[in-house]
């Protein structure tokens, strides 16, 4: 049987290798997903589906050039189109409406969020988004690339091109991803400002914050172990009191009293504009961060700095036990 665990990037990139063959390791919060860890330290992402009364494995990408988050929302779709024939031919679309369809079905963004993708889209993919997708070359997508001004944009529209082009292969438009080819962009990775020194300034400058939403939400960030992304759009639905769970994730001490203050006047534990959930506060964010003198810091180094921080466990209630010490320093 698998080892199983939350998939976290801390555990993962220091999980022991295999002294021969390989090791299999499977995700406690999407069960359907498994890695393959080898001797050799290479570590891939697959899936099992019984087609035909045939066990088969589907590779789905190598970590860490697939993150945990895109293996998991690939699982479903990846499992549904195992059993289905293989699509031989397909009428040619171009790159423009392809991309419309792969938005609406698989990125999952805030509606700030898409309309400045779409932006970014325009502004810097013009040259091909009226070109079939069969017909762009590595040269078209290079040249687009190499037009882009600043290495960090370029970067993030070649991980998109390439999550786009991989999506083009699973429906059948292409028989390879042609981004593949194109060299990686390299971008010096930043370093994040937090310190367990400035954390304990953080929470209380949040602390001492008027506007309650924000202020319930940005201590969530610390005390719920989840990006923003998540944290925002958090239900009451979704909240288990009696154990301690939102969904399948177990909830701190401080998380559970934050949640216990908050009037439930919406379907959102975070309402924001419009009865929708919380969106993007950066301005108050930003103003909050500037009173503790570190301008610079943003919300998810607030979550990857407590993750690195936090013993991870595949019991629950050592889970939760472990994040309840943490927030203890804090």
């Amino acid at each position: 049987m698998a080892h199983q665990f939350f998939f976290n990037p801390y555990i993962i990139e220091n999980l022991p290798l295999p002294q021969k063959g390989f090791d299999v390791v499977q995700d406690l919060s999407e069960p359907k997903l498994r890695m393959y860890i080898t001797q050799h330290g290479v570590k891939s992402f697959f899936v099992r589906k019984r087609i035909n009364g045939v066990d088969k494995r589907i590779i789905l990408g190598k970590y860490p050039d697939m993150d945990i988050e895109t293996a998991r929302s690939m699982v479903n779709t990846v499992l549904d189109n195992a059993c289905k024939k293989q699509v031989k031919y397909r009428k040619k679309i171009k790159f423009r409406d392809f991309l419309n369809v792969y938005i609406e079905n698989k990125v999952k963004r805030s509606e700030d969020s898409l309309i400045k993708l779409k932006r970014s889209i325009d502004m810097h993919f013009g040259e091909i988004l009226d070109l079939y997708i069969q017909d762009i070359t590595t040269n078209d997508i290079a040249k687009v690339l190499d037009n882009i001004t600043g290495r960090a944009m370029a970067a993030r529209l070649q991980e998109f091109l390439h999550s786009a082009f991989n999506y083009a292969k699973l429906l059948g438009y292409i028989k390879n991803n042609i981004v593949n080819d194109v060299p990686q962009i390299k971008v010096k990775r930043r370093v994040r400002p937090l310190t367990e020194e400035i954390l304990k300034e953080l929470i209380a400058t949040i602390k001492a914050e008027d506007y309650s939403v924000c202020q319930s939400a940005f201590l969530m960030l610390i005390y719920g172990f989840a990006p923003k992304t998540k944290i925002f759009k958090m239900r009451w639905e979704d909240i288990d009191f009696n154990h301690d769970l939102w969904k399948d994730m177990p909830l701190s001490d401080k998380a559970m009293l934050l949640l216990q203050e908050i009037p439930q006047e919406s379907e959102w534990i975070f309402t924001g504009r419009g009865k929708f959930h919380l969106a993007d506060p950066r301005i108050t964010w930003q103003r909050i961060v500037a009173k503790i003198g570190v301008p610079n810091l943003t919300m998810d180094d607030v979550y990857k700095f407590l993750t690195r921080l936090l013993v991870w466990d595949a019991d629950r209630e050592k889970l939760r036990e472990n994040m309840n010490d943490l927030l203890s320093r804090f």
